[in-house]
C-alpha cells in the first residue's frame, strides 16, 4: 500500500464510505450481537470500531501489517479497552499474528470481517483458506473487495499500488469461497459494473 493509498484509508470520505459498506453487509448478513470476531487488516481502525460499534460484536481480534496504522488503530480504539485487541502481522497466518493476543486457533471467531485488504495479498487465496479455518461452523465471513476490473482502471494504476499478478474477478472471488467451506449463496452483491463485492459466505462443516 503506497503513501497515497494509506492517506485515502484514514480520510474522512473513507470513513464514510465504510459506514456505508457496513450497511450493505448488514443487509446481507445481519448483525453479530454478542460475536468473537476477527478483522483482517484493520488499517487506523475505523473499520474495528464499526464491528463493535455498529455491528455489536463483543471483541475483536484485529491485525495489520503496517505499525504506523495500528498506533493509529490503538488510539482510535483507546476508549473500547480489552474488547479490540490489535496485532501485527499477515492475514494469512493469524496463528502467528494473534499469537500475543491468544487468538487465531482453529473455530475461534464467530465473524471476520474483511474491509476490502484481499485485493492486497498477493497469495489470496492463503488469506481465504484462514477465514476458513478460524471461523466456528455456521460462523460468517463478512467482506467488501475491490475486484481486478477496478484495479484495471486508469484512476487505479496512476495512484495506488496493488498486486498484480493473480488479481480476482467477482466471479471468481465467489468461486472460491466454496472450495475453503464458505457459503455464499445468494448473499453477495457487486457495484459499479463488478469493480466492487460485497458478501456474506457462511463457514460449512466440511470442505467441498
Amino acid at each position: 500500500m503506497n503513501a497515497i493509498e494509506s492517506a485515502v484509508i484514514d480520510s474522512v470520505p473513507r470513513r464514510l464510505l465504510q459506514r456505508y459498506e457496513a450497511h450493505v453487509l448488514i443487509e446481507l448478513g445481519g448483525r453479530t450481537p454478542g460475536a468473537r470476531t476477527a478483522e483482517l487488516g484493520c488499517g487506523p481502525g475505523y473499520g474495528t470500531q464499526l464491528i463493535l460499534d455498529v455491528f455489536g460484536a463483543a471483541s475483536v481480534d484485529a491485525v495489520d501489517l503496517d505499525p504506523t496504522m495500528l498506533a493509529k488503530a490503538r488510539r482510535r480504539l483507546r476508549r473500547h479497552g480489552a474488547a479490540a485487541q490489535l496485532s501485527g502481522g499477515s492475514a494469512t497466518d493469524l496463528a502467528a499474528a494473534f499469537a500475543r493476543i491468544g487468538g487465531g486457533q482453529d473455530a475461534a471467531y464467530q465473524a471476520v470481517f474483511d474491509f476490502a485488504i484481499i485485493h492486497h495479498i498477493p497469495n489470496w487465496r492463503a488469506a481465504l483458506a484462514e477465514v476458513a479455518r478460524v471461523l466456528e461452523p455456521g460462523g460468517r465471513f463478512f467482506f467488501d473487495e475491490v475486484t481486478a476490473t477496478a484495479l484495471a482502471r486508469p484512476t487505479y494504476q496512476i495512484l495506488f499500488d496493488h498486486p498484480t499478478h493473480d488479481r480476482f474477478t467477482a466471479g471468481e472471488f465467489l468461486a472460491e469461497l466454496p472450495r475453503h467451506g464458505l457459503h455464499v449463496g445468494d448473499r453477495w452483491r457487486t457495484r459499479i459494473g463488478g469493480d466492487y463485492l460485497f458478501g456474506v459466505a457462511v463457514r460449512t462443516q466440511g470442505r467441498t
